[in-house]
């Protein structure tokens, strides 16, 4: 089970020494904390009595320019760590966990990665690395993370929870609180690269990972993980809105289940009134043409980018475009099985891995 540290406890008791002045009552409802960075400049402080204080900088603590304890003691963490990237979404449900996971197990092929699941709420770190179960062994020195392979270690709640069916109800001062101990206690060692898996939307987990890993330690850059359709690109916008208040560098968007690569055998044909499947006629014409049926795929835009999807909008932003990834049902099931969507066992089209190897390239040339 998850307990505070002594850094939740004493970052805890500073925010409530330095807030004297702030009225509680008057707070928004996505108050991001009047000690954040972003205080009366974020979207959530907007129209809040307290704005103009918080703007001021007032009740933020200067420290004489010197790192706090909390700020040290990521700083000491993540000494060894080259790279720290976000991945991020504004919409639910877009694939950012699977892109997470490709973008690390690809990477881990040839550097040490580091892997950090901040989704406090619905960790799908466990499932994705076949990990359910294990356990975070703590000593005096701190937690030391999950190892999926050699070079690849995990972080998750998930390996906190007495049962893995539990649900977390939190508020976002408890959920911050475990950011931070993640942060400080989490025994990463030499990292190439820390990929943090954090929940969809622009809410306590982000403003807190910003806060944290700016004060202490560092952010190259944030993925950003979309779908083509407007119903998620207009929430992608909203994330791209927080990267360029918070000061964080988008490396790229990809847009993912951008049309399909299903292998034929894996769907079925039936008249559009679903009345009769014509699925084995179909296949006997492929073959009185000649055409093997077992090598054809099918690309269906299932998610219509009615305006323009992800391209569009890079290049009305100016960010990068880092392409597109199909939906393929071996991606889907690489995770369900916690296997890596690159291994010999994966199931993904030759065109999908193609897709994801294209994207993390572009990605990494990015980090430079």
């Amino acid at each position: 089970m998850y307990q505070e540290g002594t850094h939740t406890k004493s970052i805890m008791e500073d925010e409530e020494e330095k807030n004297e002045s702030f009225d509680e009552a008057k707070k928004n409802a996505n108050c991001v904390g009047p000690s954040a960075t972003t205080a009366g400049k974020a979207s959530a402080c907007d129209g809040c009595p307290n704005q103009k204080e918080c703007a001021s900088g007032k009740f933020q603590n200067v420290n004489n320019g010197e790192k706090t304890e909390e700020e040290l003691a990521i700083a000491s963490r993540l000494a060894e760590c080259k790279r720290v990237v976000l991945v991020l979404s504004g919409k639910g449900g877009v694939g950012k966990s699977t892109m997470a996971q490709a973008m690390a197990r690809e990477l881990s092929e040839t550097s040490k990665v580091g892997l950090l699941d901040i989704d406090i709420c619905g960790p799908s770190v466990p499932t994705m690395t076949k990990k359910e179960g294990a356990d975070v062994h703590r000593s005096n020195g701190g937690w030391q993370p999950v190892y999926v392979t050699e070079n690849l270690s995990v972080m998750s709640i998930g390996f906190l929870l007495p049962n893995k069916d539990d649900s977390v109800v939190w508020r976002g001062p408890r959920k911050n609180g475990l950011i931070k101990q993640f942060l400080c206690d989490t025994e990463w060692g030499e990292l190439d690269y820390l990929i943090v898996d954090a929940p969809p939307g622009t809410s306590d987990e982000h403003l807190s990972i910003v806060q944290y890993l700016k004060g202490g330690a560092k952010i190259d850059g944030a993925l950003i993980v979309t779908t083509p359709q407007e119903v998620a690109m207009a929430d992608v916008r909203k994330e791209v809105n927080f990267c360029e208040k918070t000061g964080v560098k988008v490396l790229g968007v990809v847009e993912n289940m951008s049309g399909s690569d299903l292998r034929l055998g894996e769907v079925t044909f039936s008249l559009d009134d679903g009345t009769e499947d014509v699925t084995a006629l179909v296949r006997e014409a492929l073959d009185a043409k000649g055409i093997d049926s077992s090598r054809l795929t099918i690309d269906c835009p299932v998610f219509a980018a009615t305006r323009g999807g992800a391209e569009h909008m890079c290049k009305e932003k100016g960010i990068p475009f880092l392409g597109k990834v199909p939906i393929d049902t071996g991606i889907g099931r690489a995770g369900e099985d916690g296997d890596s969507v690159f291994g010999d066992a994966s199931m993904a089209t030759g065109k999908s891995k193609a897709a994801l190897r294209a994207v993390i390239r572009k990605l990494v040339a990015n980090l430079q």
